[in-house]
Order: C-alpha cells, then structure tokens, then sequence
C-alpha cells in the first residue's frame, strides 16, 4: 500500500498550489498550515531547493471523530499534501493515504474514518 496518492499537473507552482487548496475545499478540508520548505531551507541552511510545499489540511468533523476515538491520533494530524516544483510549468501534488497512517495504530474505529477521509482525498488528486 502506498503512503501517498500523487498527480503531475502541468501548470506553474503558485497555479497549482492555488488548485489544490480550491480542490481541498471542495471535499471539506481547510488549510490550517502551510510550510514553504525552500523557503526554510534558504533560511536555516542557505540551500537553495525547488518550490516545495506542505499543506496541512484539516477536515474538521474528521478529525473531531478521530480524536473521539483515539485521542493521541493527533500526532497525526494534519493530513499532509505536498505541491513540488519539478519543472517550470510542472508540478508535482501529492497527499498522505491516511489508511496507511492508521496501520500504526491499533483502533478499529478509525478504519472507517480512515477510509472516508482517503476517499475524500484521493477525490482531490483525480479532481486536479
């Protein structure tokens, strides 16, 4: 099982970072973080790296159910979605398969709400 679901685009960074964030909303997540990570890596290690970004998207009524159910799930949350750069007008998305997340963990309760929330995801990656 793969940890993640991707998609190439062919649009521009900032194009599909913009699309991903729309695409998210439409399945009822918001972005409750967002780590510009060539930006940090210029920052802390003056590296220069291709435009790389973590999304932290939440879907709010999922994740008060998980953690109803399992509260350290936390340490899990966000989901994660990747956008990388990987040529000038190609990019690179791509989101954690929470299905996979929730292998480690040892709560049946969750694998219902893992596999809706996967659902939901994987909607976003073939909506794009």
């Amino acid at each position: 099982m793969n940890y993640y679901f991707n998609t190439i685009l062919n649009e521009s960074f900032d194009v599909a970072v913009i699309r991903v964030t729309e695409a998210l909303k439409k399945q009822g997540f918001g972005i409750v973080s967002e780590i510009r990570m060539h930006d940090k890596f210029k920052e802390k290690l003056n590296v220069d790296f291709k435009k790389y970004i973590i999304l932290g998207a939440c879907n709010p009524a999922y994740a008060y159910k998980a953690v109803m159910a399992e509260d350290k799930i936390g340490t899990m949350l966000p989901c994660n979605v990747v956008v990388i750069e990987k040529e000038k007008k190609i990019a690179e998305v791509a989101a954690v398969n929470p299905v996979a997340s929730m292998m480690a963990v040892q709560n049946p309760a969750l694998e219902g709400y893992g596999n809706e929330v996967a659902g939901k995801l994987q909607k976003v990656i073939k909506s794009l």
